[in-house]
């Protein structure tokens, strides 16, 4: 697979050695041994070094892969049309949270689509780690918003830390979650971890996992009623219920969404998918050798999404739906949208928009991969999953 991919230039593989040399650094002030959690989370967050936190283009055809909303408008108006009763039921002081702005398409649709529905939340906030892409954000809305709804859009540094209501949103955002990766020996939970071979190259090995971990494993194994085999290695977040309750800050009513890639628990732990879901992506290609170019790939696991219904119920919210992405859309206005578009477009405009609609909804592209999961507390956010509620596989 190598072969196949596309040589950095001169300058990416110099950024890269460095935050290579970075990361040997710290895996020999560790003893040797480096969690693979924190591998992934230097890889994509070390500072002007990681992949989200350097300036490289990274949505579009022209980066690494290719989200929903930079497909074209059809995804975020779709969201809007979800969430504008809640935003709408919360009243003029409803506020709107955006984790990870990618490059500003999505807030730019949604707050346009907003503004028709009569449903502008009293702040749009972006929760950005990076720089960069804050700023590009921030260029890209102030050209495209008519002033008034661009004084709406705010960019926060951290969680919000007082109480608001409102709608906190995540579009592929908990698969870029640095994960810890496990693994049996014995009968006995180990967690990956990252060494150096006599090269000096990244390898992997497996050290004793700690409590936490190790508990986590044997609750998934509760729920699936039967031990993982030994050399069995996967993904798990133990931590995703407190960086749910974090993330979300003082929300205390309204709605969270959230959109990604993965499966219910008995599907995302099939004893044929034994090594896991970890992947990198760099220029449009997929891959499995999450040691090639630090910091010029995107490293990601699937969700587990009945641990994400178990966390965000245990934040004290309820689970308003479940479903795949094509039912979600299709159900939330996307042939009305779709049809809108198309009476104001040419002919090439129609045929790009209906490959969008299909990117987005066909069972081999983005439709049943991408899944949505929603919660709610203190207003109505059930009818947003009408059309094919999937609560009952989790």
């Amino acid at each position: 697979m190598r072969s196949e991919l596309p040589l950095p230039d001169a300058d990416a593989q110099a950024h890269s050695q460095r935050l290579a040399a970075l990361l040997r650094e710290e895996i020999r002030a560790s003893g040797g041994f480096l969690p693979f959690s924190r591998f992934m989370e230097r890889c994509l967050y070390a500072p002007g070094l990681g992949y989200y936190s350097a300036g490289s283009v990274k949505f579009g055809a022209a980066g690494d892969f290719v989200t929903a909303p930079e497909l074209g408008p059809l995804f975020a108006a779709c969201v809007a049309s979800a969430v504008a009763p809640v935003l709408q039921e919360l009243g003029p002081d409803a506020e709107f949270l955006e984790l990870g702005g990618g490059s500003g398409a999505f807030a730019e649709v949604m707050l346009k689509r907003l503004l028709e529905l009569d449903a502008l939340p009293a702040r749009y906030a972006i929760l950005e780690p990076s720089a960069d892409l804050r700023e590009r954000q921030r260029e890209r809305l102030a050209q495209r918003l008519i002033p008034p709804v661009f004084a709406l859009v705010e960019w926060l540094d951290g969680p919000p830390g007082e109480a608001w209501n409102g709608v906190l949103f995540a579009n592929e955002v908990i698969d870029a979650l640095p994960t810890p990766r496990f693994t049996l020996r014995d009968g006995e939970v180990f967690e990956e971890h990252v060494a150096l071979d006599e090269a000096d190259r990244f390898v992997r090995t497996d050290r004793p996992a700690d409590a936490l971990l190790a508990a986590a494993v044997r609750h998934v194994e509760r729920y699936l009623e039967k031990p993982f085999p030994d050399g069995y290695r996967s993904e798990l977040l133990p931590q995703l219920p407190y960086w749910i309750q974090a993330v979300m800050g003082g929300l205390r009513s309204g709605a969270m969404l959230f959109v990604d890639y993965g499966y219910p628990r008995r599907e995302y732990y099939l004893p044929e998918r034994d090594e896991g879901t970890l992947r990198a992506f760099y220029r449009q290609h997929m891959h499995a050798d999450p040691f090639l170019w630090p910091g010029l790939q995107d490293l990601t696991a699937s969700v587990d999404f009945t641990a994400l219904a178990e966390a965000g119920t245990q934040a004290g919210f309820e689970l308003a739906g479940y479903s795949d992405q094509a039912s979600f859309l299709l159900g939330n206005g996307l042939p009305e949208r779709l049809q809108e578009i198309e009476e104001r477009a040419d002919e090439a405009a129609k045929l790009r928009f209906r490959n969008e609609a299909k990117k987005l909804t066909l069972p081999g592209e983005m439709g049943e991969r991408f899944q949505v999961m929603g919660f709610a507390r203190d207003v109505e956010f059930g009818p947003a999953f009408l059309a094919n509620d999937l609560t009952w596989r989790l």
